[in-house]
């Protein structure tokens, strides 16, 4: 679909809610593209995503409360308050601060507060993107494995589970107490469960460890055993229509996104540059003849990750993002609100 005929597609009746909700209407801030078409990843199966910020009322403002979010469903429409966008933008949520780095074209409705708040972008950077894209990335690496794993031998299935335990691991760092890299290793060996060839052992050499901090990176590392325990008929389902092709995508245009941040000091949701290479991994062109993906797209991945690391370790962003700044356009966004200034 062309922008225009996106526009005209707002102005069906499935879309009534945008002129009707009590949140929306008149009190819409932006509208732009979300997902696919907002990446510029789309398919001509593409689901059509819409994504805005709407304003809070004078009777919310005063009165401390917040709608937060307006989803419809049929639509895949999601329409957030502006106080709770100001939360997740501050806290560097990749999947909203994405509505701040479309291409201009696909702002489907822009007010004159929704251009200074795109003018402004820039006082929510900061180096907290590291942890939210970063895990963000490891959810979506481990979605990939998981998908992957299921057309694989026992010993190899074993082997993905470990990597992807040990994807999360490195997150672990950024939030659990630290320890030495070898107070718990991981590693295959030859099973002793009955009907396994491999499985996966532990040593564990912990020492004065607080117990909450333990007790949460097991059940992160249990919640990925179950997962892939669990996942059969529908992971099945995923591979036969190429789902696993669109989790290897997007867990790159997680990393190229927060390099961009990190490196330049901005937010590109639309990835121009790089369209072929993702679309050619969507496409499947990085699976073998067994589905699987192929030892090129783990050297792109490693690539990404060492420029990820290096971004990490060099940019310039500040540790956190400008919260006087945000505060201030928070309040003076709000006053006019109450004040009846929006209009």
């Amino acid at each position: 679909m062309t922008i225009e005929e996106i526009k005209k597609e707002l102005q069906t009746k499935k879309y009534t809610f945008l002129r009707e909700n009590e949140h929306l209407g008149d009190n819409i801030m932006l509208l732009t593209l979300g997902g696919s078409h907002a990446y510029g990843m789309e398919t001509a199966d593409s689901d059509l995503d819409v994504r805005g910020i709407a304003f809070n009322t004078k009777e919310e403002i005063l009165l401390g409360k917040d709608f937060e979010q307006v989803v419809n469903v049929p639509t895949d429409t999601s329409i957030y308050s502006f106080n709770k966008m100001i939360q997740l933008l501050t806290n560097n949520n990749p999947n909203t601060i994405e509505i701040l780095g479309c291409k201009p074209e696909h702002y489907l409705y822009v007010s004159e507060l929704g251009k200074e708040l795109l003018e402004n972008r820039k006082m929510f950077l900061s180096q907290i993107c590291v942890h939210t894209f970063g895990g963000y990335a490891g959810s979506q690496l481990r979605r990939m494995e998981n998908k992957a794993a299921r057309l694989v031998s026992q010993s190899e299935h074993e082997a993905y589970i470990l990597k992807s335990i040990q994807n999360a691991q490195y997150d672990f760092r950024n939030r659990y107490y630290p320890q030495d890299e070898n107070d718990v290793k991981l590693y295959v060996d030859t099973a002793v469960q009955e009907g396994y060839d491999t499985e996966i052992f532990m040593d564990v050499n912990l020492k004065h460890y607080p117990l909450r901090d333990w007790t949460g990176m097991w059940n992160e590392m249990k919640a990925i055993v179950s997962s892939y325990n669990k996942t059969g008929m529908r992971n099945e389902k995923a591979i036969s229509h190429n789902k696993l092709g669109k989790h290897m995508a997007h867990l790159l245009r997680l990393y190229m996104m927060c390099i961009d941040i990190l490196e330049k000091e901005e937010i590109v949701t639309y990835r121009s540059e790089e369209h072929d290479l993702l679309m050619s991994i969507r496409n499947g062109e990085y699976l073998d003849a067994n589905r699987q993906p192929k030892v090129e797209f783990y050297e792109l991945l490693n690539e990404y990750e060492k420029r990820f690391e290096y971004a990490k370790e060099n940019t310039s962003l500040p540790k956190t993002p400008n919260y006087k700044e945000i505060d201030a356009f928070k309040a003076y966004v709000n006053e006019k609100i109450v004040r009846g200034e929006l209009n």
